[in-house]
């Protein structure tokens, strides 16, 4: 690909043609909607001129139709671990530096143009998305250094500071960045409520106030550095984070039985990321990738319970952890029509883990207190994508995954895993402006190092036990999609699919009395969502957004315990979001509005049930670029200081045969705030 320059112009004829470093139709750099080349939407700098974005992040921001996924780092290897974002048509060669900072480094005036792939193109790896944004770089050299300072206020008085320092160098193919983060804040756990307990009558036998606190702070070093070696394009990449999270509840009881509580969590991370990425075209057609990576994991966590009688309970737990991955990939891109692709994965994990339970100082046994996991995983896996005309693309692609899993300590054993995960999607456009997509995916899910070990939830009084039987969900979907784009900017889309799922992962009673992470049999989920992006510009509010989503899931599984079906656990029936965003003077002011519908899910333990019920949400925001070089914006945060419900039905054993002892209704309000952040390009 031209678009990554990974040898010059060898590469154009490898690319597809979306992503060819060409002259672009006329209609790209026009500001009212993009240029298309098949699956393909191109959005030159023009399109998002009107909002005069800072950076590659508030450019996708603004995609029609595109809703960023940042990835997820916990995902053991790289497959399906970096989410929908390319960027010059690789994808990133980290896991922890996620896709927000890496776009916040780069600097507006460095794109060249942003692509929208839907549905797939030949010589593109889709990660496993149906949509995908690639930010195509100009080859021209920039230089940006930009320091941003933030304040979160609260209407307590708290203030929580962050400083934000980056500097970027673009040269094609060579490219230097640094970021440096600092922050102390609230995580979202601060809030003030009351907690009652009634009878299975309903009478009111305990009433208590509650006070929540919690202060979060992190700091960050991320440095990359790319360059031309060996015939291709290397880039190292190097991250180093520590975290802090501290959180404590003060319990008073004002009516009824019992006694006044405090609990206290103190969790110190520690990690950092080392990655390597070659590439080098080996012909005209084709093109290899070569991409090494390891992280390194730590965690102190120590929590004390205490009642006003003199009771107290501790739990601690010390965890190392690590991940080494190396990946190759080979494109082959014989003509316009077909693309191949064909590479494997090698995965090592572990997880050595030390966990503690006491009460009145004397130790209380736990299952698997002391466990060390071992993953062993490999992956193999080979893609093709054959488009025979314009109006259709088919991609088919089949990954095997093997993975041995090995613990020892309290427990030693271990398993061993193959699966075939194929994958098939059709893309069909009968007209301009409509596309369907059709998909059949399998996927199997990570098993969690964590669900191996002891933990404990002491501000509930609930200790889990480590489960070493545990074997991976599996999912096969079947998704279909049809997307229609209007009026330039305007997007409506609607997709709907199911899932079987095969040894669906909840919580299971254990012998001792505890709960414990397992599997509980095989389930279903099927989930409808609709999302509509809609332009002001013909009734007269210029460069003015309206976004909806809304999305119904329905779900099915046979609880362990009562034998009658039900819902997954923590599954929301439904939800949705709505945001209102309008630049005026040519992007020297902004302003919008978010909204979030009332959040409400049950999850089903052996002793409780729980719901989370949480009222809608409304945010508003303001900015002003009074220069090029300097930003300054202000988020007013929960303008409608929302109520959030936990509930929880309490059992005196487990629930199927058990008494129910009390319904526990916790009411808290968490803190309105004021965002201010102040941008400035030195």
């Amino acid at each position: 690909m031209c678009g990554l320059r990974i040898i010059g112009g060898a590469l154009c004829a490898f690319a597809p043609p979306a992503l060819a470093q060409q002259a672009l139709p006329q209609d790209a750099s026009a500001a009212q909607g993009p240029a298309t080349q098949g699956n393909t939407l191109v959005f030159a700098p023009g399109f998002f001129a009107s909002a005069r974005p800072d950076s590659a992040y508030e450019m996708i921001q603004r995609l029609p139709g595109f809703t960023l996924d940042l990835g997820d780092s916990a995902t053991r290897g790289l497959s399906g671990s970096s989410g929908n974002v390319l960027i010059d048509g690789a994808r990133p060669s980290s896991k922890s530096d996620n896709l927000f900072e890496i776009l916040k480094r780069i600097a507006a005036k460095s794109v060249a143009r942003i692509e929208l792939i839907r549905g797939g193109a030949p010589g593109i790896d889709m990660q496993g998305q149906t949509i995908v944004a690639n930010v195509v770089l100009r080859p021209s050299a920039t230089t940006e250094i930009a320091l941003a300072t933030e304040t979160y206020l609260y209407d307590d008085g708290y203030v929580g500071p962050a400083l934000r320092l980056q500097y970027s160098r673009r040269e094609g193919d060579k490219q230097t960045e640094l970021a440096a983060y600092a922050t102390t804040d609230r995580s979202g756990g601060t809030a003030w409520g009351d907690r009652t307990r009634r009878d299975a009558s309903g009478a009111l036998v305990q009433s208590a106030d509650l006070a929540l606190w919690d202060r979060y702070r992190n700091a960050s070093l991320r440095g990359v550095v790319q360059r031309s070696a060996g015939g291709g394009k290397l880039r190292v990449n190097g991250l180093i984070e520590t975290t802090q999270l501290r959180t404590r509840q003060d319990i008073a009881i004002l009516s009824g039985a019992g006694l006044d509580a405090h609990s206290e969590d103190d969790d110190r991370y520690l990690n950092g990321e080392l990655g390597l990425n070659w590439t080098r075209a080996l012909g005209p057609r084709t093109s290899l990738e070569i991409t090494a990576l390891q992280r390194a994991y730590r965690e102190r966590y120590d929590s004390l319970s205490s009642e006003s009688d003199g009771f107290v309970s501790t739990f601690t737990g010390r965890s190392t952890a690590g991940e080494s991955i190396a990946r190759a990939v080979v494109k082959f891109r014989p003509n316009d029509r077909w693309a191949f692709e064909s590479g494997g994965e090698g995965v090592y994990n572990f997880r050595d883990s030390h966990t503690a339970y006491a009460e009145e100082a004397m130790a209380v046994a736990l299952p698997n207190d002391s466990v060390r996991v071992d993953e062993l995983r490999g992956e193999v896996f080979g893609q093709a994508t054959w488009r025979p005309d314009v109006r259709l693309t088919l991609e088919g692609t089949l990954r095997v995954e093997v993975s041995r899993i090995g613990q020892s300590g309290d427990t030693d054993q271990s398993k061993s895993f193959v699966y075939p995960k194929p994958r098939f999607q059709l893309t069909w456009a009968p007209a301009r402006g409509h596309q369907f997509r059709l998909r059949f995916e399998k996927t199997v899910g990570q098993l969690d190092f964590s669900d191996f070990i002891a933990s404990t939830e002491i501000n509930l009084g609930t200790v889990e036990g480590g489960n070493a039987d545990l074997v991976p969900e599996r999912t096969t979907i079947f998704e279909a999609a049809y997307e229609h784009r209007f009026w330039g900017k305007g997007v409506f889309q609607l997709t709907a699919s199911h899932s079987a799922i095969a040894d669906v992962i909840d919580l299971i009673p254990l012998a001792g009395g505890f709960d414990a992470v397992g599997n509980i049999g095989n389930g279903r989920l099927e989930k409808l969502e609709t999302r509509l992006t809609l332009p002001f510009d013909r009734i007269g509010l210029k460069n003015a957004i309206l976004s909806g989503r809304a999305t119904f899931r329905r779900s099915r599984v046979t609880d362990p315990l009562t034998g009658e079906k039900r819902r997954l656990s923590a599954e929301q029936p439904f939800s949705c979001s709505v945001s209102f965003d309008q630049d005026l003077k040519g992007g020297r002011f902004s302003w919008g509005a978010q909204h979030s519908c009332r959040t409400k899910y049950t999850s089903y333990r052996v002793r409780e049930v729980r719901t989370i019920d949480n009222d809608p949400s409304l945010s508003i925001y303001g900015q002003w670029k009074p220069r090029k070089d300097l930003t300054i914006r202000v988020d007013l945060g929960n303008v409608t200081d929302y109520g959030a419900l936990n509930l929880r039905n309490v059992y005196t054993g487990p629930r199927n045969a058990a008494a129910l002892l009390y319904r526990e209704r916790r009411a808290l309000t968490h803190s309105r705030y004021l965002f201010l952040q102040v941008r400035k390009a030195l």
